[in-house]
């Protein structure tokens, strides 16, 4: 049962938003700012009852996502969301690496095949999701002072790292984004990403509650992102239908929308800002959505930092730039031209030690222009990020592959792209098409699907550091590796999924 708004006005966290005024809604109901503030008094109060001090928060996007991550706040709990995408390993680790002791669900069936000690504890009063308990681990991870949230990136590898995200760290986030988009009175914002990832829940959902707006939550099973693509025509179609100002999105989707409107989709007149991050995007893109008429505004952010940290806007929009930082975030170039972070502060990771004083690598390259705007011009490591926002270790994935006993090397590409691919050189010549095919598929079967190999290619020479393509200690030299194929990646990305053999 929905609280009565007028009852919790008072717990409206800021002055001048409307009690009675829509704040976020989902496929099954919509609650005014005074009934989502109720119900997560209310699911605190019982949470702090039941003794709840770290919680995971598995869910989908909803209303019920909205009050509990709310209410963890409000009592006092660290809050833990958990990407959609981790399969049951990386669930597993996560829920003992930051040593919870509950987990909030709307997925029952997951929590009770993860054997980790979780039992059903009873119905949280505002979310409606499932409480699982379990005693708290012996070891705890310390947690930096202020700590609201850990946040766990898609993986870069098996075991992603958890990052500590400060009260400040997350306010200050939430301040700039609403300064910076104030001029353009933004007041129903849909969100497409799952809430876990902190673009979506800080600037999406956070952001647009603070401002007193309405933010739209549809289930994910109706956003139309695929864990390989996006089905463009459901996003159109949605987009069209529920009518927002604004929207956040990864590349892409951004592509799935301007591939819909070449094609004669219609964006809604009410839509004025489209911002997208999370990953690279190509400039030829943006010239795209530029020429259909999508108000698009690119931005940069990092999870250390809580999320966004630079973003173009109509009143300061530079092609080719992530934008300027925002009123809360400092960055500077080094000398070795990679981007530093001076402010705010990088809380640390779980597990580790804490960090130095000081600015915070970035881990990527590029520059600053003499009125401000931030460029990144490429990855100082080996990580890829693909066009969905997915961060992966290709040396992860290839791990996967080499341990199949027909696979002796192997490639992986994708930095851009909305899926992998992988350069695959056989154990020998007796290895067939269809052994390769079966060592590709043992791996995919390890990994969850935003690190699963969609396309691959056999090849006959191995890599070699005769052929230069191996370094002095067998390690691949990737640009060498990647240059040499570049042709055959952009061949393989062009082609229906599978196999080309014989290169």
């Amino acid at each position: 049962m929905r609280a009565a708004a007028s009852a919790h006005a008072p717990d409206l966290p800021v002055q001048g938003i409307v009690a009675t005024a829509p704040a976020v809604s989902d496929d099954r109901r919509t609650l005014t700012h005074g009934d989502l503030a109720g119900a997560a008094a209310d699911e605190a109060r019982w949470l702090a009852a039941v003794g709840v001090e770290r919680a995971g928060l598995l869910t989908d996007n909803g209303c019920g996502f909205a009050i509990a991550d709310r209410a963890l706040r409000r009592a006092g709990a660290l809050n833990v969301p958990l990407p959609p995408a981790f399969t049951d390993a990386q669930l597993r680790h996560a829920l003992d690496d930051a040593g919870l002791d509950a987990l909030l669900t709307d997925q029952p069936g997951v929590a009770g095949r993860l054997d980790c000690g979780l039992r059903p504890a009873g119905t949280a009063p505002g979310s409606g999701l499932s409480l699982w308990r379990r005693p708290a681990p012996q070891h705890r991870p310390l947690l930096p002072a202020g700590t609201l949230k850990v946040t766990y990136t898609s993986g870069s590898t098996g075991t992603p790292k958890g990052v500590c995200l400060t009260t400040a760290t997350l306010d200050a986030v939430v301040a700039s984004v609403r300064t910076v988009t104030a001029p353009l009175g933004l007041s129903r914002h849909l969100v497409l990403l799952p809430l876990a990832t902190l673009l979506a829940n800080v600037a999406g959902l956070d952001a647009t509650v603070a401002a007193g707006g309405l933010c739209l939550l549809p289930s994910n099973a109706n956003t139309g992102l695929r864990p390989d693509g996006a089905d463009v025509a459901q996003l159109a179609r949605l987009v069209a239908a529920e009518a927002p100002d604004s929207l956040i999105l990864v590349p892409e989707l951004l592509k799935a929308l301007v591939l819909a409107a070449e094609a004669g989709w219609q964006a809604p007149r009410s839509l004025r800002f489209v911002a997208v991050g999370g990953a690279r995007v190509a400039p030829a893109l943006l010239e795209r959505a530029d020429a259909t008429g999508l108000p698009v505004y690119e931005g940069y952010g990092l999870s250390e930092c809580g999320s966004v940290l630079c973003l173009n806007t109509p009143e300061a929009r530079r092609a080719g730039s992530v934008g300027r930082p925002l009123p809360h975030a400092r960055l500077h170039v080094d000398a070795s031209g990679q981007i530093r972070v001076q402010a705010p502060a990088f809380a640390g990771y779980l597990g580790a030690a804490a960090p130095d004083a000081g600015d915070l690598a970035t881990g990527d390259l590029g520059r600053i222009d003499a009125d401000g705007f931030v460029y990144v011009e490429g990855r100082a490591k080996n990580v890829l990020i693909t066009s969905l926002g997915r961060n992966v270790s290709p040396e992860w994935v290839e791990g996967e592959l080499q341990a199949s006993p027909a696979v002796a090397q192997a490639f992986v590409a994708g930095d851009g792209q909305p899926s992998l691919a992988a350069l695959i050189v056989p154990r020998d010549a007796s290895v067939t098409d269809a052994d390769v095919a079966a060592g590709v598929g043992r791996a995919n079967a390890a990994l969850p699907e935003y690190a699963r190999v969609r396309h691959y290619v056999v090849l006959r020479e191995p890599f070699s550091r005769a052929n230069g393509l191996l370094t002095g200690n067998g390690r691949p030299r990737r640009e060498r590796i990647h240059a040499r194929y570049a042709d055959l990646i952009d061949q393989l990305y062009a082609a229906p999924q599978g196999a080309t053999t014989g290169a």
